[in-house]
Parts: C-alpha cells; sequence; structure tokens
C-alpha cells in the first residue's frame, strides 16, 4: 500500500474534535492520520510518496446535493442561453449555433437551454415566431433556465399537434395569445407535448457526455453528487460503474413515477457501494419562480389571478410518501412557492407521525425558495432537511423582488432555516446554475452576484452565513443527508479519502475574493483526480 502525505496545508476538517491541521496521510482510500509535522517520522520509508501543499488551503470533498447529471452533461453541448441579457442575443446564439448542421441532433431537433426572460430589458416571454426567424423549419426547443418551461417553434408546435383547442394538460399550461393561439411557450407538464416527441439520446452518447462531465467536476473541486435524473441517467452512471470509470461519489434519487417498480424490487434508501447508491423518491410539488408557477399562498404581484401551478396535488403527494416512507425510501420533493413547501411540510408531519419501522428516514425539500412566515420553524420541528441552492438567490433576486415583493424576506432564506435548528445542505441545481461551489459558497457568504450587484451588504444581508457554514453545506451536511456521515464530510481518521485542495485560503482572504481562490486539486479515494501543481 502506498501512502500519501500532504504537509504544509492549511486544513480545515470540519471536525469539531481536531478543527484544523497541517497534515494528512491518505491510504487504502482512507484518511489514515490528521496533524502536524510530527506526521512526517511516523510517514516515513520507501512506501510513502511525500507532497509539499505550499501553505494550499484543503478542506474536505465538496459534494453537490442537487444536480440533473445527464441533463448538465448534455447541455454542456448545446446552445447555452444562459446569462443572455436580451432576446436579441438570444437569437443571435441561436442563429450561429443553428448555422452548422452538425449540431442538429440526430432525432432531427435543435436544443437549447438557459435563456430567463426575467433577466432581459423586456421581461416578456419570447413566441414561436420569435425562434422561426432563426431556425426555419427545423424543429426546435429550449429549455427555460428553471427547467419548468420550454419555447418551441411553430414547427414544433405543428409536430405536437398544440393548435388553438389543444386542452391543457394536468399539471401544465400551454401559453397562449389574446386570440387563444399558443405562443410557443409550454410550462410544467405541458412541456412533455413536445418534449415526448425528441427521441432520447443514445446510450452512448449520454455515457460520452457524463466522462467528459466527470471531468469537468474534478476541475470544480466536486467529490461527488446527488442526482435528481431519471432512468436513463442511472443505466449510464452504472455502466461507467461497471466499466470502472465512475470515480466520484453519486447519491440517485428515484422519480416518483418509478416508485411502485423501486418497491417491487425492494429498493431503499441507502442500498449501493461507495461510488452509486440509492437516494430518495422525487416528487413535484409545483413550478419554479421564473415562469411564476410556483404554487404561492397569495398571487403574484400585479396578476391577481396567478397563483402558479400545482404539479401533484397535497392528496396524492401524500399517498406516495406514505408508500415510499413505509418501504424504506425516503422523500425528496421540490417545493418553491409557499404554498407548496406548506403543503409538503403537512406532508411530511403526516407521514413522521407513523412509525415505519422504527427507522427515520432523512426527508428532504428541494429548493424551499420561500416560505410562509408560520412555516418558518417546522423544517427543524420535523426534522426535514432543506436542499438549498445559494446560488439561486443570487441569481433570482431582480425576478423574486419583482413578482415576490416584500415576500422575500422570507425567501432563499438560508440563515433562518439554519438556525432555527435544521439541516441546510448546498447544491446547485445544475444546468439551471453553474455547478462549480466556490460560486455557492461566495453567493452564501456575501448574497451577491458575482458581478457586485445589488451592493455591498448584499440581497437580504440578514441571510448571510459564515465561510465555515459555507463549506458544511458541500460537506458534512452532504454526507449527513446521504446516510454517510460516519465514512464521509469531515477530515477524519478512518473515512474516505476525499479532498479538496484550494489555491488560496477561502476562510482567510476577503469574502469578495472568494470566486478566485482556485481549485488546486481534487481528491477522490485517495486519488488524484485533478491536480494543477
Amino acid at each position: 500500500m502506498t501512502i500519501l502525505l500532504l504537509s504544509n496545508g492549511k486544513i480545515y476538517t470540519m471536525d469539531a474534535d481536531q478543527p484544523t491541521a497541517s497534515a494528512v496521510a491518505l491510504g487504502d482510500g482512507r484518511i489514515m492520520a490528521v496533524g502536524g509535522s510530527e506526521l512526517a517520522a511516523e510517514f516515513d520509508g520507501p512506501g510513502v510518496e511525500r507532497l509539499d501543499l505550499e501553505g494550499r488551503c484543503v478542506i474536505p470533498g465538496l459534494v453537490d446535493s442537487h444536480v440533473h447529471f445527464r441533463n448538465f452533461s448534455l447541455a454542456r453541448r448545446r446552445v447555452d442561453l444562459d446569462n443572455a441579457v436580451s432576446l436579441d442575443e438570444v437569437l443571435e446564439r441561436i442563429a450561429a449555433y443553428a448555422a452548422d448542421a452538425r449540431h442538429v441532433e440526430r432525432s432531427g431537433w435543435l436544443r437549447g437551454r438557459g435563456w430567463a426572460q426575467g433577466n432581459w430589458s423586456s421581461t416578456q416571454f419570447p413566441t414561436a415566431a420569435d425562434l422561426d426567424r432563426v431556425v426555419g423549419r427545423i424543429p426546435a426547443c429550449m429549455t427555460h433556465k428553471s427547467g419548468h418551461a420550454v419555447w418551441v417553434n411553430s414547427e414544433a408546435l405543428r409536430l405536437a399537434g398544440i393548435r388553438t383547442d389543444t386542452p391543457n394538460p394536468p399539471g401544465g399550461e400551454i401559453q397562449r395569445d389574446e386570440k387563444g393561439m399558443p405562443t410557443g411557450i409550454l410550462l410544467e407538464d405541458a412541456m412533455g407535448l413536445v418534449t415526448d416527441l425528441i427521441s432520447p439520446a443514445a446510450r452512448e452518447e449520454v455515457v460520452d457526455a457524463m466522462r467528459d462531465a466527470q471531468q469537468y467536476c474534478w476541475e470544480v473541486g466536486l467529490t461527488g453528487i446527488h442526482d435528481f435524473d431519471g432512468r436513463s441517467c442511472f443505466l449510464a452512471l452504472q455502466e461507467l460503474h461497471r466499466n470502472d470509470e465512475l470515480h466520484f461519489r453519486v447519491v440517485k434519487n428515484i422519480p416518483v413515477v418509478h416508485l411502485q417498480e423501486a418497491v417491487g424490487v425492494g429498493l431503499q434508501s441507502g442500498f449501493g457501494d461507495d461510488w452509486l447508491r440509492i437516494g430518495g423518491i422525487k416528487i413535484f410539488a409545483d413550478g419554479a419562480l421564473g415562469p411564476r408557477t410556483a404554487a404561492m399562498v397569495e398571487p403574484y404581484e400585479n396578476e391577481p389571478d396567478n397563483y402558479g401551478i400545482v404539479v401533484t396535488d397535497k392528496e396524492e403527494m401524500m399517498a406516495a410518501a406514505e408508500v415510499a416512507s413505509a418501504n424504506g425510501l425516503s422523500l425528496t420533493i421540490h417545493a418553491i412557492g409557499d404554498r407548496a413547501n406548506h403543503d409538503v411540510l403537512d406532508v411530511y408531519e403526516a407521514v413522521r407521525s407513523k412509525n415505519n419501522g422504527g427507522r427515520k428516514l432523512r426527508h428532504r425539500i428541494e429548493h424551499v425558495q420561500i416560505l410562509h412566515p408560520n412555516d418558518l420553524n417546522r423544517l427543524a420541528e420535523l426534522d426535514v432537511i432543506a436542499s438549498m441552492q445559494p446560488l439561486h438567490a443570487t441569481s433570482d433576486m431582480e425576478v423574486a423582488d419583482a413578482h415576490w415583493g416584500e415576500r422575500t424576506r422570507y425567501a432563499y432564506a438560508i440563515r433562518t432555516v439554519l438556525d432555527s435548528g435544521a439541516t441546510v445542505v448546498f447544491g446547485s441545481d445544475a444546468p439551471i446554475e453553474i455547478i462549480d461551489p466556490l460560486p455557492g459558497i461566495h453567493a452564501a457568504v456575501t448574497r451577491r452576484s458575482a458581478d457586485g450587484r445589488p451592493g455591498p451588504d448584499g440581497w437580504h444581508p440578514e441571510q448571510r452565513l459564515t465561510v465555515e457554514e459555507a463549506v458544511r453545506g458541500f460537506t458534512s451536511a452532504a454526507a449527513y443527508t446521504s446516510g454517510q456521515e460516519q465514512k464521509s464530510g469531515t477530515i477524519t481518521p478512518g473515512k474516505r479519502a476525499d479532498l479538496t485542495i484550494m489555491e488560496r485560503d477561502i476562510f482567510e482572504i476577503p469574502k469578495d475574493e472568494l470566486l478566485e481562490a482556485g481549485i488546486a486539486g481534487t481528491i477522490v479515494g485517495g486519488e488524484f483526480r485533478f491536480r494543477t501543481w
């Protein structure tokens, strides 16, 4: 066994028994010892490889606890519409992309994602006619940044048979103009009217895209993810694992449409190995803020009839939650609006009242973007994990102010939820936000966007965290959330040798410089998967 001794570093263990160190020894995929200069004498001999950290900062391996890994991997190969500031810019990007015939997928469709009309000077939704101008008769489908709407062209509407008399599907809406004509915007479950027509990417294409995406994840310091995509993602992950190509930790959550199959074969949360294991059952309670489909107690500002869209009603959620929980499967429910979060908390309260064999499952709410004041303490009271994405706060702040008004004091309320005693775990929701964890840490600590908006104090500065709290959200909280706190999450002897190494000490540098800290190395299972020096 070769031992790797890392020394002369600034090591932040996240372990209260030994918070800091300067050296760590790794062997057989595990952390062997944590300490100082004395480790040089303890680990000496021909089987020891020594590496000088040269003062670099080391923390437990960063984990993104909310990723759509298949979609993220494939999105890196499609037209990127994120951060565009106008419809004209979006159309220019699509036109440039469409000019290369190789970008039309084998399905015959042109795909892209990331547009967000709320960030444009004119916040009106785009139309099929806008898209027609740059793609012609090639069917095109562009996914909203939130993932809760698609924008399609006239050819896509024709292929889907969407006309004036086409009814809205349950849990979805076909947006229409004043004459009742479909505009080209499909919300929530109406998206399937078009997306179900598009042949899915072949297995080999998904696997190849995931190989590239895994490399990118190492480069930004990630040692693991919690995935929320569907069956094809799970199949691709298993293929990578089977071929010994999966070299970061994956917790795989299961869409509720497969609940009965999971129960039927006896799957339970936590089943798997060190690389790929089962998480919980994913349910959508509502939509999202961007397309204004998040389910709200009171209507959106200046839209007195818009309360959002309930994707899964409370009774249906309750039925699924009872089946999952009774069979050893935790729940992980998407809830954005305050009504959705309230309903999900009611469901969890009912589920918690049952014994379920004495096993206390680690249920989650995904996003928790806005809470009703009456619900601020309920996550802690019910021992429900708040899975939040700090970047959502800084990317959504202007849209949230516009559509939720004064209610934003209860929005993206990370500090409030954490101080209530709830476990808060962090992720990116990639490809909706950038998967890189450093921008997430920066957003949690400063409540400011990368360009400094909205000013020195940040947006709702009372919700800012310390660097240590932010790092815990990506490390020890991620381990706890997936039931792996005995194996991961801190730099402690006996735990997995998963480490993230940064060029600069994020605990000491000015908070405004967190984005420039730089990832110097990523170690997974004791092996460098990325290194810059």
